[in-house]
């Protein structure tokens, strides 16, 4: 008697990791009145010449012929909203680096109502959104000159992402907050402001000091780490969030930097696997967006042998106690969307530690298929594991009521 191979259903998705692109009005509704005509303002320009140099710097000219784009304008910066930035609902051969308006925008890209009906659309139930000019961790306003007003924008953005973002999306939209980097008792405070108001989920830096911030072997942080720990607030740590990706050379094609995008995250995870943080804070949680996971095994495996043979001169024989690999599984997360090689190693990895996503509106993004792909993953897993992976495992992570 043949038996039928059993039929994977896949849940309704929540994705740890799309994006917003933040609306004209964000800061000139929900900043206070004395900051507005200082604050983010939203402008329509034509464009000359745009080339991306790393990070988040671009070179750029101005032509008021060229085509337009829609900007935004805040002290020395002007940004300009990219089409590769909101690329859901073109050709993959559209998807270029080049000047786009809200007008030529999916409209699901900035109003909540439209995102979640292109959620719907592509069997998605709960999405976590990072920020795009504050860029992944608040970069922009970290900066920026003016430190009162920066924190103003941090406030406001943080205000419109609970309120007006996520505000009517019925625990749909979960909101997902920025920090005065510059300052980590401020951030400290911020996190718990959000928090009082039910947020789970923080931006950071996956290497602070390429953004010219100190270390998390310093110390400074802690006060922050310890307000994270106390309100149970998950700091995501999304690739490019250190304004600096891994690249081979200033002719390489950005190719080679998406390919190598992981390093980054492997880098930190190194990073607080030997800092000691995740001993001072042992409930302290860790989220890497957008690195993927196929990395892992290797990593924890040179981490443990290191930590092995080595941990004496190494200098962490009395900072990390156990073997690093035991704080990854008790208190980091990663999240994948298109990572067979990770998904075949979950026996290292561990099931508990995965989380999907589908990148809307970015290039990378799975929308509208973000269903049939992850079908085709987790072929040969478990349903109760394609669960975890696609669903549960964000739930436990970020305290969901779904």
């Amino acid at each position: 008697m043949s038996i039928e191979p059993s039929i994977i259903e896949i849940p309704k998705i929540i994705s740890v990791d799309d994006h917003v692109v933040e609306p004209a009005h964000l800061w000139q509704t929900w900043l206070p009145e004395k900051f507005k005509e200082r604050g983010p303002r939203s402008e329509r320009r034509g464009i000359g010449t745009m080339r991306h140099i790393g990070g988040g710097t671009y070179e750029q000219t101005f032509d008021p012929d060229g085509p337009k784009a829609d900007c935004w304008i805040y002290e020395d910066l002007v940004y300009i909203n990219k089409r590769h930035v909101a690329s859901v609902g073109f050709d993959r051969d559209d998807m270029t680096m080049s000047p786009i308006t809200y007008d030529e925008m999916r409209k699901g890209c900035w109003d909540p109502k439209a995102r979640l009906e292109d959620m719907d659309v592509n069997w998605v139930e709960a999405s976590l959104c990072f920020p795009t000019f504050p860029r992944f961790c608040g970069q922009t306003f970290t900066e920026a000159k003016d430190k009162e007003l920066a924190l103003a924008c941090v406030k406001a953005y943080n205000d419109w992402m609970v309120d007006e973002w996520c505000g009517d999306s019925n625990g749909r939209l979960v909101p997902l907050t920025i920090i005065p980097l510059w300052d980590p008792q401020l951030a400290a405070d911020e996190v718990r402001r959000n928090a009082a108001r039910g947020v789970r989920a923080v931006c950071f830096s996956e290497i602070p000091p390429h953004l010219g911030l100190p270390s998390i072997h310093s110390g400074l942080w802690d006060p922050f780490f310890q307000a994270c720990e106390e309100t149970m607030t998950v700091v995501n740590m999304h690739i490019g969030s250190s304004s600096k990706m891994p690249a081979t050379s200033a002719d390489a094609p950005v190719a080679v930097a998406a390919t190598l995008s992981f390093n980054n995250a492997m880098a930190s995870l190194t990073d607080f696997l030997f800092s000691g943080v995740l001993v001072r804070f042992p409930t302290l949680r860790l989220a890497y967006s957008e690195g993927q996971i196929g990395w892992l095994p290797y990593v924890l495996e040179r981490a443990d042998a290191v930590w092995e043979d080595h941990r004496a001169w190494g200098g962490v024989a009395e900072l990390v106690p156990e073997p690093p690999s035991t704080y990854f599984h008790r208190q980091v997360w990663g999240c994948f969307f298109k990572d067979f090689h990770g998904l075949r190693s979950l026996d290292v990895i561990g099931e508990d530690r995965v989380t999907f996503e589908t990148d809307y509106p970015h290039t990378d993004s799975t929308w509208p298929d973000s269903k049939l792909i992850a079908e085709k993953m987790v072929a040969g897993l478990s349903q109760a594991t394609v669960n975890k992976v696609i669903r549960e495992n964000a739930i436990h992570l970020y305290g969901l009521s779904l």
